[in-house]
């Protein structure tokens, strides 16, 4: 990640500082001027060179074809193509003369081959008749020490050449990229045909076109970039977990646990007539508090990484787990029982409050965390089960959220006491959030039992079954609200609704009638990511047929795996970029996951606008890679180690190896253009680039299409 970063950042000041250069003079260009090594006596059949020389500005140089950085890794190289034609034939590949090799250490720690003051370039061709000219295009990167421009497209052209007699046309072989030992890539005979074709339109060095091959991943060298650029890491729903946080913190105070006994702890401080003293005492106590919440994050964090948190969200183990929790959390919420600490620790703590100094309100702050638990566990247990299951970072921006709103209140409490005066009184309105909360929790466990349902195709949790059970769920809770259900901890004075009250009532039965067309296959746009997919609904009023446009046979898995408004996908990546190759199309890797709330988003958001719909079936092979699916295994074939030491046997494991090698990332959803040569055709990119909006979207599948329709013309 810290390379990706360097990279990113050089790739930015270089192209500033290029701009910036150019603009004020403009960065001299190297002139080409070319000849034959033999231009007298030449007869067909013979073999002679093309030689292009080049003179470069004082202080400026170019760098050659050669480098032992990786693929994916160092400067531009120079790259030279060839108009074919029927007067010579290419032997070989062009090579610099003249140049040196210089080690780069500050960027990519390889060397390349530079020019400095002047150079050539040569390229042996064997000569069949005489030659008009021969046309070429020379693409490279032109430095300095303020930056670097590249040399895009220029047009090279030699002089005619007389040849004696007339060779007769030999046929050109295809140029077929070698393929590593170990490695089955398969390619079918119309693939073949495609890339002999190809060859023959196109006379131009292999040298810099080399497939990875899927099938062994292992023999990747760098992560795929497109000039120079990987996708920035993932921002997407950090600030949305943090007002999360917030939210929950804040409802945390409003629990019968915590409310009664702010007016308690505030007084604690302002007791001591200095007011200095009273402020000291409540800004330690408002530090300790989020400390000891942020610590817990910190800790949390710690035990996680990207590997751990892929298991935490998708495997059937804890996601049961935290469905059983949370519903334990919901009986105590209805009054059930009670979830309590043991009283001795909260004893011992809250016997070193009393003592004076910044001992007491530090202890203060731990008494108060141990006796709220009962109430505030079940909503930081919420909290950090949604953070711990996204990143390392996530677990610490989310307690340092809800910590900074349970400890607010105190803090300025203490700093203006009159505001005690103004705060509702404690009573049976305390147990109704409670039981609110409970209704809440029950919906969160159907979240969690909704996930390991989806990745192991269990089938229970279709979509019109758990849209009946949210339904159900909120229902109770609105009627509740209105007083027509009681538990035996509500307040029997509790009677009256309030504005709050049934401004509440309102929102939660508008939910629910949001939600009832759902059951008839409404897209419910506004809870996209949070309900299982479409293709697990039976009834719809709105089916659509799979489009059999972008694909060349059935793809495979397509008993298990659906693509969301009818587009005909393939869920296997060497089936998909076969089928690109056939037809001349980029090739669209949609990186999803059965949990992925995001990739839902997007695809209900953006994806179901008509014209990214069209683009999609028309102008792009779409391939769906799902990285978090548990039951679809490998054929044997196809099963391998990766570089980890992990044994690759299951299609989402393969999936999610496919995606950290050659994109560096492990975020859904990711999308990634390529073109038949298996190189981006654009910067991969995920939902936060686009914040689910269909217009930058689009112009991303324009400007990839643009992108490869130029690469196919050169």
């Amino acid at each position: 990640m810290r390379n990706s970063l360097r990279l990113f950042w050089f790739f930015l000041l270089v192209g500033i500082g290029g701009i910036a250069f150019s603009q004020a003079q403009g960065f001299p260009k190297p002139e080409f001027k070319t000849f034959f090594s033999k231009t007298t006596g030449v007869n067909a059949g013979d073999e002679i060179e093309i030689i292009i020389s080049f003179n470069i500005s004082k202080g400026f140089h170019v760098y050659s074809e050669k480098s032992d950085c990786s693929e994916f890794d160092g400067p531009i190289r120079a790259t030279i193509d060839f108009t074919p034609s029927k007067e010579y034939k290419l032997i070989g590949d062009f090579y610099g003369v003249g140049d040196h090799m210089v080690k780069e250490t500050e960027i990519w720690n390889c060397s390349t081959g530079e020019f400095t003051d002047k150079g050539q370039f040569r390229q042996k061709i064997k000569v069949l008749t005489s030659i008009s000219s021969i046309e070429m295009l020379f693409n490279g990167q032109i430095c300095n020490e303020s930056g670097c421009e590249n040399i895009r497209d220029v047009k090279i052209t030699t002089p005619s050449l007389v040849v004696l007699g007339k060779s007769k046309v030999e046929p050109e072989k295809p140029v077929i990229n070698p393929v590593i030992k170990n490695d089955p890539v398969v390619v079918d005979e119309t693939e073949k045909k495609t890339d002999t074709s190809n060859s023959e339109k196109s006379n131009v060095s292999s040298k810099n076109n080399n497939k990875l091959g899927y099938k062994n991943p292992n023999q990747l060298k760098g992560i795929k970039t497109f000039n120079g650029n990987t996708p920035e890491e993932s921002k997407d729903d950090m600030w949305g977990l943090f007002i999360l946080a917030l939210i929950s913190g804040f409802t945390a105070l409003l629990t019968p646990c915590v409310f009664p006994m702010i007016p308690m702890t505030v007084s604690f401080f302002i007791r001591n007539k200095v007011r200095a003293v009273a402020l000291r005492d409540s800004f330690v106590f408002s530090i300790s508090i989020i400390a000891l919440y942020t610590v817990i994050g910190t800790l949390v964090a710690m035990l996680v990484g990207p590997d751990f948190a892929n298991w935490l969200s998708t495997h059937w183990a804890p996601n049961l787990f935290f469905t059983v929790i949370f519903l334990i959390f919901a009986a105590s919420f209805f009054g059930a029982f009670e979830i309590t600490l043991p009283s001795w620790i909260v004893n011992k703590v809250d016997q070193q409050a009393d003592k004076g100094g910044l001992m007491g309100p530090i202890f203060m702050a731990i008494t108060i965390a141990l006796v709220s638990f009962s109430c505030t566990g079940p909503i930081v247990g919420t909290v950090l089960v949604e953070a711990a299951s996204g990143g390392a970072a996530r677990p610490i921006v989310a307690m340092f959220g809800f910590s900074l709103a349970f400890a607010l209140p105190f803090g300025l409490l203490a700093l203006f006491p009159s505001w005690l005066n103004s705060l509702p009184k404690s009573g049976g309105w305390l147990n109704s959030v409670k039981v609110v909360l409970g209704f809440v929790e029950v919906a969160f466990a159907l979240k969690f039992l909704s996930i390991p349902d989806q990745t192991y195709h269990w089938g229970i949790l279709d979509r019109e079954v758990y849209l009946a059970l949210w339904i159900v769920i909120f229902s109770l809770l609105g009627l509740y609200l209105m007083g027509k259900i009681h538990f035996d901890h509500d307040s029997k004075d509790d009677k009256k609704i309030g504005v709050f009250r049934l401004s509440l009532i309102i929102g939660v039965f508008s939910f629910v009638v949001y939600m009832i067309p759902g059951m008839f296959g409404a897209p419910l746009k506004a809870l996209a990511g949070y309900l299982p997919p479409m293709s697990t609904q039976d009834f719809r009023l709105d089916r659509q047929s799979e489009s059999e446009e972008g694909i060349c046979s059935n793809p495979n898995y397509s008993e298990y795996l659906h693509s969301p408004h009818g587009i005909r996908s393939y869920y296997d990546y060497d089936e998909a970029i076969a089928c690109a190759r056939q037809q001349g199309k980029p090739l669209f890797i949609d990186f999803t996951g059965h949990g992925c709330v995001n990739c839902r988003k997007m695809e209900e958001k953006v994806w179901a606008d008509p014209q990214v719909l069209k683009m999609l079936k028309n102008d792009y092979v779409v391939v769906s890679l799902y990285v978090d699916d548990k039951k679809i295994m490998l054929p044997e074939s196809e099963i391998y180690t990766n570089k980890s030491g992990k044994k690759i046997q299951r299609l989402g494991d393969k999936n999610a190896d496919l995606e950290e090698l050659y994109f560096g990332k492990l975020t859904q959803p990711l999308y990634c253009l390529l073109d038949g040569n298996e190189e981006l055709v654009q910067e991969a990119r995920g939902a936060d680039y686009f914040q689910f909006e269909v217009e930058p979207f689009v112009e991303f599948l324009n400007q990839g299409l643009a992108e490869y329709q130029k690469r196919q013309t050169k």
